[in-house]
């Protein structure tokens, strides 16, 4: 990114409008189960309002020629599918949400530095983690029963428990759901948070005690969760994370076996999983269909291959209230609105173009995180001093930023949990992944002129 004035009164309302805004996208659900849909509406809206003003009276430096092509041509296909849409109401509907969602991205991208991104996202994380513990210990130790939604009245003889906000396990060792009411979302949170408080403590932008603190607490609440699809993501993290730091030490000119060694884990990492998948599901509690994403799939990939190329038309998170996902996935009496694959949804709605276009902003977003990574910055320096050598230049390594691998770890996380969920593409997951995007594409390779 380039660089950024952080001083003033004014930069401490953008940090904090880029905290509200992270906080917003992570917990969406909180706002929804404390204040309805109406309510969560209002934040949005509010949020949304703020976030143009900023980007009006900041006027960041665009740079449109810099902006990911991949990104350009995944959002102009979404809006293009609202002509072949089988639903072009919702399919304006959630058109209109991915884009405000998506400005919020760029506006952490274009209007902060990556050291003021870092410390929004973490500054975001400890709210939901704190106000998650708070919430399951007033909930354990005080309600003593599971919480429901507010302003939501279920006229049923036996209410499913993904249904309640929380269901008051705190006390008995989980797993806990959080203030955004799913283990999976929390336990999701706590690897991001684990992710980003090792960054924060390695860059020294917190204190050592206060950073330690909030790092243990999140690894904590990564196991109380208990989230089988969360712990496969963070085994992602920690290899991609060993692979990178390999990396570094190999140098730009002998890597080939670092990449042979890559393919070769993912052959094993995969087989083994094939074979362990009972055992590992049955340590999780779950069930050997996945908690019913087999069923889920099934129905997914039977509606796409109606319609394989372009699909059924985009709306991110499913409407219940159309056809074709009234009633697509039921399981105990819940209705999902995704299809736990975010691979598979691109399909279903955007068909193979929507999925190939994905995998280019995917797979190039997570391309630029790895040799940002991995590759030491350098600094054009100039010459001036040297006899017969006025007018030329050098190029000096310079060290590596703590934060430069904050890009990669993400980018890993959010991809794994992609198999399993399809929060990539709407509220936390799009925006996180508009923001690298954009931030690792602006991202110089060469630093300023040094004399």
């Amino acid at each position: 990114m380039p660089a950024l004035t952080t001083a003033g009164p004014d930069r401490v309302a953008v940090r904090a409008l880029a905290t509200l805004t992270l906080f917003t996208v992570l917990a969406g659900q909180f706002w929804r189960n404390l204040l309805g849909w109406w309510g969560f509406g209002a934040v949005v809206v509010l949020v949304a309002v703020l976030v143009a003003v900023a980007l009006v009276r900041l006027r960041p430096n665009p740079m449109w020629q810099s902006f990911p092509k991949s990104l350009f041509a995944f959002m102009a296909l979404s809006v293009l599918s609202i002509a072949w849409s089988f639903y072009p109401l919702a399919t304006v509907a959630g058109v209109v949400v991915q884009w405000v969602t998506a400005v919020g991205g760029v506006f952490l991208a274009l209007c902060l530095s990556w050291e003021e991104v870092l410390g929004a996202l973490g500054a975001a994380l400890r709210w939901v983690l704190g106000l998650s513990l708070l919430f399951e210990l007033i909930v354990g130790a005080i309600v003593r029963h599971p919480v429901l939604p507010f302003w939501v009245h279920y006229d049923l003889e036996k209410i499913p428990q993904a249904f309640y906000w929380s269901r008051a396990l705190l006390l008995r060792g989980g797993p806990i759901e959080g203030i955004v009411a799913s283990r999976n979302l929390l336990g999701f949170f706590a690897l991001l948070a684990v992710i980003v408080f090792a960054v924060q403590l390695v860059a020294r932008t917190v204190g050592r005690g206060w950073g330690t603190a909030w790092l243990v607490l999140a690894a904590v609440m990564l196991v109380l969760t208990r989230s089988a699809t969360v712990t496969v993501a963070a085994l992602a993290v920690a290899v991609a994370f060993l692979f990178a730091v390999w990396a570094r030490k190999r140098g730009q000119a002998s890597r080939r076996p670092i990449y042979v060694a890559a393919a070769a884990s993912v052959v094993v990492v995969v087989g083994g999983v094939l074979l362990a998948a009972p055992w590992l599901l049955s340590l999780f509690g779950k069930s050997e269909d996945l908690t019913g994403r087999f069923d889920i799939w099934g129905s997914v990939v039977g509606l796409a291959s109606q319609r394989p190329v372009f699909g059924w038309g985009w709306v991110s998170y499913w409407a219940p209230w159309v056809e074709p996902f009234n009633g697509l996935a039921v399981r105990k009496g819940v209705e999902y609105l995704q299809a736990h694959n975010a691979w598979l949804d691109v399909w279903l709605q955007l068909g193979v173009v929507g999925v190939i276009v994905f995998a280019a902003l995917a797979l190039s977003t997570l391309w630029r995180a790895w040799f940002l990574a991995v590759d030491r910055p350098v600094a054009l320096v100039a010459l001036d001093t040297a006899p017969g050598l006025r007018g030329t230049s050098s190029y000096r390594y310079l060290p590596y930023p703590a934060s430069s691998i904050l890009p990669l770890l993400l980018m890993v996380a959010l991809l794994a949990q992609s198999l399993a969920e399809s929060r990539l593409l709407i509220e936390y997951g799009w925006l996180l992944l508009v923001l690298l995007a954009v931030a690792t594409k602006r991202q110089p390779r060469t630093m300023a002129t040094l004399p």
